[in-house]
């Protein structure tokens, strides 16, 4: 099989959450460049528009669905509805995810509950009830986890914990699933600047400080995701479940 011909997604069907705009977008842009179909899914349809049209001029099909994935029920139907619009579905990208800065001690029961309910809990139902489609024929899995899955984090507590969570669950459903023939494998992106990140991008001096402990000297750019994305997604990682590739310019490394 010639090398880059495991890269090719053509015929796969795939579901990507959170998907209007940053580090969703670009996945569900690079999973369509390299042949797959996709559906995507915001809070609402409007937020698709740019994405769906997006992947309609690369040839690509794209349909749109309004998500929100802490209502579990709606989760499992926009999944069918994804599968039948398609006729299948190969690659799931759980992206959906929020994030509000706060110290610790001043952290609400509504704060914890709003990010863990979005962050995990809704991964997890998704992930559910796509594991279902894929079951009989097989699928592969990519969850979206962060920095804060290894490391901790000031002021980000429930976040941190929502994708510590994520991580944990990444490889318990890569061990159960594995015989399904479902892989599930994890992206940790390190600092990108999307709407979610900018309070932090708008501190110079946080910016000075981060960008002295990342051994590569910059933040990530959303291209800097797309190859991580497809090769989680297709046969060129066949044998890989159960691991978080961070894309972070060798920041872990570096702790």
């Amino acid at each position: 099989m010639p090398p880059m011909s495991l890269f090719d997604l053509t015929g796969r069907k795939a579901l990507v959450t959170g998907a209007s705009r940053g580090i969703g977008r670009a996945i569900a842009e690079a999973l369509a460049g390299a042949g797959a179909d996709v559906t995507v899914t915001a809070r609402t349809l409007p937020a698709l528009d740019e994405v769906s049209g997006a992947i309609t001029a690369m040839g690509r099909k794209a349909v749109p669905v309004a998500l929100d994935v802490t209502d579990v029920a709606r989760c499992r139907a926009v999944v069918e509805e994804a599968a039948e619009a398609l006729s299948g579905l190969d690659i799931l990208v759980n992206n959906a995810g929020i994030e509000q800065v706060c110290p610790s001690l001043e952290v609400e029961e509504a704060l914890w509950d709003g990010i863990l309910d979005t962050n995990l809990k809704g991964a997890f139902f998704v992930a559910q009830a796509a594991a279902r489609r894929m079951k009989d024929k097989g699928g592969t899995i990519i969850n979206l986890c962060s920095l804060t899955s290894e490391v901790g984090i000031p002021t980000a507590v429930p976040y941190g914990s929502s994708k510590t969570g994520l991580l944990g669950m990444t490889r318990a459903l890569a061990t159960e699933w594995a015989p399904l023939g479902i892989r599930v494998n994890a992206i940790a992106p390190g600092y990108f600047r999307t709407g979610m990140t900018e309070a932090f991008y708008a501190n110079e001096e946080w910016q000075a400080g981060m960008l002295a402990k990342i051994p590569l000297k910059r933040f990530g750019n959303l291209d800097d995701l797309r190859g991580a994305a497809i090769f989680l997604a297709s046969g060129a990682s066949a044998y890989i479940t159960g691991q978080c590739i961070a894309v972070d310019g060798g920041f872990l490394a570096s702790v």
